[in-house]
C-alpha cells in the first residue's frame, strides 16, 4: 500500500500528472502556431506556461480560477528576428507573467558604439534549445520539478552571450524559482542589460489593490510626465485605480523603485495584493544583482496592466547607461548569475507580510 508523501497520499492515486507535473505541446493555431510550449501544474493551485521559443519566459499563469498575468490582444507568437528593430518588439509582445528583456539593450531603441539596438533586445524573440525537463515523482518522493535551457545572443565578431535559464517549482507549492546564468564566450567584453518585465493583471490586478514595496525613494524617469503619478499628493501610486482614459494608447506612468534590503545578502521583496481576492503575489531577488526596481503602470481601458521590474539598469537605453556609468558588462569568458522568485501568496499572514512593506521604517 503507498504512503503519504509530502503533501499527498500516494495510495490514491497511479499516475503522478493527477496531482502535478510539467506537461509539453505545441501551439496549433493562429501566429503562435508551432511554438513550443511546456505547461506546469504545481498541484498547490499554480499553474503557469513556459514558452520555449520566447527565451523559457512565461505568460499565462493562474491560482485556481484567478489569473495572475497580464497578456496582449496578440498573444503568443513565433519568435522572428524580423521584429529586433526599432519598437518593432511591442508587436511580438505577448505580456505575460514573466517577459526578459536583454541583454545588450533595455529601453527604447538607439544606437550604441555603432550598433543599432531595437527595444527591449532580443531575448524575447529568441528560442530556448532544451537541457532537460524533470518530472516531480511523489512514490519516489521526489517533489522538485524542472525546466533548464540554453539561449544563445550573437554575432560573430560579438558581442555574444550564452544564458543558461533554469525554472524550478516543487508540487505542492506555489513558488517559482529561477537561475538564469550568463556566459559570455567571446574574446571580447559584452555590455550587459537586463531587466525582468513581471507583467500583473486582472482579477488580480483590480481596483483597491495595493502595490507593496519598501523603497526609502522614488526616481523619475527621464520624461516628467511618466512620473507625474508618483510625486500627486492627492493620489496613492501603491493603490490601483479603475481603468484611466488619459491611459488610452500610450498612456503610462513609469518611476523607479529602490526597494531596501531585508537581509545581509541583499535579498528584498516587492508585490501586489488583492485583499478582495485573498490573494498576492511576492517578487524576491537580490539588490545586488538588481539595483532598481521598474513600476511600470497603464491602466487603459482593456489593456490594464502593471508590472513591476527588477532591472540592472534603467530602461532608457545602452546609451544613456553608458553616459551614465550604469552600464554593466560580462567580461570574455566570464560569467555573471541572477537568482529571483515569484510566489502565489494567499493565508492571512503572508498578504499581511506583503502589506507591511507599505509601513516599514
Amino acid at each position: 500500500m503507498g504512503e503519504a508523501s509530502g503533501p499527498f497520499d500516494t495510495s490514491k492515486f497511479i499516475n503522478p500528472a493527477q496531482v502535478g507535473g510539467i506537461e509539453a505541446y505545441t501551439i496549433a493555431d493562429g501566429e503562435g502556431r508551432g511554438a513550443r510550449a511546456l505547461c506546469v501544474n504545481t498541484g498547490g493551485g499554480l499553474r503557469y506556461r513556459v514558452l520555449v521559443d520566447r527565451g523559457l519566459d512565461i505568460d499565462q499563469a493562474f491560482f485556481n480560477q484567478h489569473s495572475l498575468a497580464f497578456l496582449t490582444h496578440k498573444g503568443v507568437t513565433r519568435p522572428t528576428r524580423a521584429l529586433d528593430d526599432g519598437i518593432d518588439w511591442l508587436k511580438g509582445f505577448p505580456g505575460g507573467l514573466l517577459t526578459s528583456c536583454g541583454p545588450f539593450n533595455v529601453g527604447p531603441p538607439g544606437e550604441d558604439t555603432g550598433q543599432k539596438l531595437g527595444l527591449h533586445g532580443t531575448h524575447s524573440n529568441t528560442a530556448a534549445t532544451l537541457e532537460s525537463v524533470i518530472q516531480p515523482d511523489s512514490r519516489a518522493t521526489r517533489l522538485e520539478m524542472s525546466i533548464t535551457g540554453v539561449v544563445r545572443y550573437g554575432s560573430l565578431f560579438g558581442p555574444s552571450l550564452e544564458l543558461r535559464r533554469t525554472i524550478r517549482s516543487t508540487l505542492g507549492a506555489n513558488v517559482i524559482d529561477f537561475v538564469d546564468e550568463f556566459y559570455n564566450p567571446a574574446n571580447t567584453d559584452a555590455p550587459h542589460a537586463w531587466l525582468l518585465h513581471i507583467n500583473l493583471g486582472y482579477p488580480l490586478v483590480d481596483a483597491g489593490a495595493e502595490l507593496c514595496y519598501d523603497s526609502p525613494k522614488v526616481g523619475p524617469k527621464h520624461a516628467p510626465e511618466k512620473v507625474a503619478r508618483f510625486n500627486q499628493k492627492n493620489i496613492d501610486p501603491k493603490r490601483v485605480p479603475e481603468p484611466l482614459d488619459a491611459h488610452r494608447g500610450s498612456g503610462e506612468s513609469v518611476a523607479y523603485l529602490f526597494p531596501r534590503p531585508t537581509d545581509r545578502a541583499g535579498g528584498t521583496t516587492v508585490g501586489l495584493v488583492n485583499r478582495k481576492l485573498g490573494l498576492a503575489v511576492a517578487i524576491r531577488y537580490s539588490t545586488r544583482e538588481f539595483a532598481r526596481c521598474v513600476n511600470w503602470q497603464h491602466w487603459g481601458p482593456g489593456e490594464y496592466v502593471t508590472a513591476l521590474e527588477p532591472a540592472n539598469g534603467t530602461v532608457e537605453g545602452r546609451a544613456k547607461d553608458r553616459e551614465r556609468g550604469l552600464l554593466d558588462s560580462i567580461p570574455a569568458e566570464g560569467r555573471k548569475s541572477y537568482r529571483y522568485q515569484i510566489e502565489a501568496v494567499t493565508g492571512r499572514e503572508g498578504i499581511d507580510a506583503l502589506r507591511a512593506l507599505n509601513v516599514a521604517r
